[in-house]
């Protein structure tokens, strides 16, 4: 789908922020024939989108369980933002030790194991949704930790590398505007 993916300066962020749904960013504006739909809250964005292209899942149920799995990995994104943003050192050393000993690899565990069980490749059954794209963004979002953290998970790591390799999804990395992305900093002192 074409679109117009609009970035700005913190400078100019009063003059979106007047524009937005919610007075927050990220927000989608969705103009056709001539009428303006908006929507705030990247969930809530997402799960629109996915409806609109067909990447929700083909039932309710499987909708629910992309649902599920990709409120867990926000649930992670969350706890990765927390460590990024905490001060303390000793804290932000002992939250990433969490996010990264336990937190992570036990959910990779249980998607490995959803993965490996219901035999497509996906989070669900009948192929790739939302949840995948998501997972697959958020394992990026790891840097070096990502293959030591995937050497335990062989499922998830063989769906990041389909998501990856997905044609539509190969050829937007290899456009896509060179961001930042990465929330997590390791601390000093930090193995």
């Amino acid at each position: 789908q074409e679109y117009e993916e609009i970035g700005f300066e913190i400078e100019q962020w009063p003059e979106y922020k007047a524009k937005s749904p919610l007075g927050q960013a990220p927000f989608l504006e969705v103009v056709e024939n001539g009428q303006t739909f908006q929507l705030g809250q990247s969930l809530t964005i997402a799960r629109y989108l996915a409806r609109k292209f067909d990447l929700a899942g083909k039932s309710a149920e499987e909708q629910a369980k992309a649902e599920m799995y990709a409120d867990q990995v926000f649930d992670l994104l969350n706890e990765m933002v927390k460590v990024h943003f905490e001060k303390d050192i000793t804290r932000k050393i002992e939250a990433a030790n969490k996010l990264f000993t336990e937190s992570i690899p036990n959910s990779l565990k249980v998607f490995d194991n959803k993965i490996a069980k219901n035999g497509s490749g996906y989070l669900v059954a009948s192929g790739l949704t939302w949840a995948d794209l998501f997972l697959a963004d958020f394992l990026d979002r790891l840097r070096e930790k990502k293959d030591i953290l995937l050497s335990n998970a062989p499922a998830v790591k063989s769906l990041y590398e389909k998501v990856l390799d997905h044609p539509k999804v190969s050829k937007w990395i290899a456009k896509r505007p060179k961001t930042e992305k990465y929330l997590y900093q390791k601390p000093q002192n930090f193995d």
